[in-house]
């Protein structure tokens, strides 16, 4: 069916979404709040792309993301507006850790990413030497970092290695499951990148860097919650926002995946499996290299700077165990692991301690999950569920005393879950948006492009959806869009 029939002028703008990731939602919220109709199209049986609810034993668990960043308006307004506002719930104060050479040691405070103001904060974690090498950072002449640098290479030039290995590498690690020395600072750490633009000291940025959050900040902000999660799970998310897009008119189709992409005389045809859909804008809100697929003909250029991105994969295995059965463990929410020891497992979340929905849920269990695999160590998803999970369970038993096994584990796997942000990724992207700004009607957005966070994936959606809204508004006196 060509649902392009209508008579231009005489018919509601349609935008058809491409993805139905909390971007692709976000996108379709957005547009059919401000009265375009909406068709957004999700190639999976499943809304919500790395953001999915699930249970183990009765007990709340999210499969994927488990919070957002709070101190950032997109998400928890996101969340507010389609009616979980009174769900929103920080993490408990329960503190982290880090596991190095063999011992559980409170997560340092202080720092940037790992990079700190004052070397102290890190005593504890790192070595004598270590510590001395950062002290001796701001009498060492300026280290240029060009148009962008790895965030790896430059601290360990400036602190050492010691500093990224054991605290830069597991923080970033966590975020973006990639590799220190070769994640951009200019992308993944804006804000330090800026910094040493105008310090030649690595620690007088950061200082400056923190004196500025606080200033901005102000007193009502000390002690906010940097983190909030939903009651219930983040995973809860999705469903929310696509039924007010339901409930505002909006049409979403599950397996339904866009198998092409034309630019017309006066919009864009779409294809899928079933149809052949006309739109006057469409949103790519699909990972990097769908979109890349999807843009071969209508932008070259787009195409192959979208094929370059590479992605990480990495799997979570959710495990419960009874409570009478365990002994006392670390009294925190859970650890970070540096690569450099060797361990399978790169990060544990006791899900129990951090949420109090989760304990509340399941008073009798106590309810965890790792991390497992990174950029470039993709065998690891090639492991039997079982394995990953004894993997697992030797892993915390060497760090906490673990000596049971658990009731019940789940395992979830993200294959190319998280796109890389290497040396030069904002300037990729910067060509991307060009190429593809040059095309009327068209826009990009998703985790690929400026940050992997919730927020920052409802950002690029809102200023897509945004872009698209400008061109779709009538020019005076002729009633149709500026993009036809």
């Amino acid at each position: 069916m060509d649902t392009g029939t209508e008579q231009p002028g005489k018919r509601a703008r349609h935008v058809v979404v491409a993805g139905g990731g909390i971007a692709g939602l976000a996108a379709a919220h957005r547009l059919v709040t401000a009265g375009v109709r909406v068709t957004l199209l999700e190639g999976t049986d499943r809304l919500g792309g790395k953001l999915r609810a699930g249970e183990i034993e009765g007990a709340p668990v999210d499969l994927g993301a488990e919070s957002m960043l709070a101190r950032r308006p997109e998400a928890v307004g996101l969340a507010r507006e389609v009616g979980l506002g009174d769900l929103l719930q920080p993490p408990t104060a329960a503190g982290s850790a880090i596991w190095s050479r063999g011992e559980l040691r409170p997560m340092p405070k202080g720092h940037v990413m790992g990079v700190p103001g004052d070397p102290e904060a890190l005593a504890g974690l790192l070595s004598a030497e270590g510590l001395a090498r950062i002290a001796a950072e701001p009498g060492l002449p300026r280290t240029e970092v060009g148009d962008d640098v790895s965030v790896g290479d430059y601290v360990a030039e400036r602190l050492g290695r010691e500093v990224v290995d054991r605290l830069v590498e597991p923080l970033l690690g966590g975020v973006y499951a990639g590799d220190a020395y070769r994640i951009s600072m200019k992308a993944a750490v804006p804000q330090l990148f800026a910094a040493v633009q105008d310090h030649d000291s690595l620690l007088a940025g950061v200082r400056d860097i923190q004196a500025k959050a606080a200033a901005a900040a102000g007193p009502q902000q000390v002690g906010a919650p940097v983190f909030a999660g939903i009651r219930g799970g983040i995973g809860r998310l999705p469903g929310a926002v696509a039924d007010a897009v339901r409930a505002a008119g909006g049409e979403i189709l599950l397996e339904t995946p866009v198998l092409g992409l034309a630019r017309t005389a006066d919009g864009w045809r779409v294809r899928t499996d079933r149809e052949l859909l006309s739109a006057d804008g469409v949103v790519l809100a699909t990972p990097a290299w769908s979109a890349a697929a999807l843009l071969a003909d209508a932008s070259p250029t787009a195409s192959a700077e979208l094929a370059a991105i590479e992605y990480a994969s990495m799997a979570l295995v959710t495990m419960a165990f009874r409570r009478a059965d365990l002994a006392a463990l670390p009294d925190s929410s859970g650890f970070l692991v540096p690569p450099v020891d060797g361990h399978t497992i790169k990060a544990a979340t006791f899900s129990t301690r951090k949420w109090g929905w989760v304990a509340e849920a399941a008073p009798d269990l106590f309810v965890l999950r790792t991390s497992v695999g990174r950029y470039g160590e993709e065998e690891q998803l090639h492991r039997e569920d079982a394995e990953l999970v004894d993997l697992s369970v030797h892993d915390l038993g060497a760090a906490t005393g673990l000596t049971v096994k658990p009731v019940a584990s789940l395992v979830t796997r993200w294959t190319g879950g998280l796109p890389q942000y290497p040396v030069g990724h904002q300037a990729r992207i910067a060509r991307v948006r060009a190429a593809v700004g040059a095309l009327p009607g068209l826009r990009v957005a998703g985790a690929a492009y400026d940050g992997v966070g919730i927020p920052a994936c409802v950002a690029s959606a809102r200023r897509a959806a945004d872009e698209i809204i400008a061109t779709l508004t009538p020019a005076p006196g002729t009633g149709r869009g500026t993009g036809e």
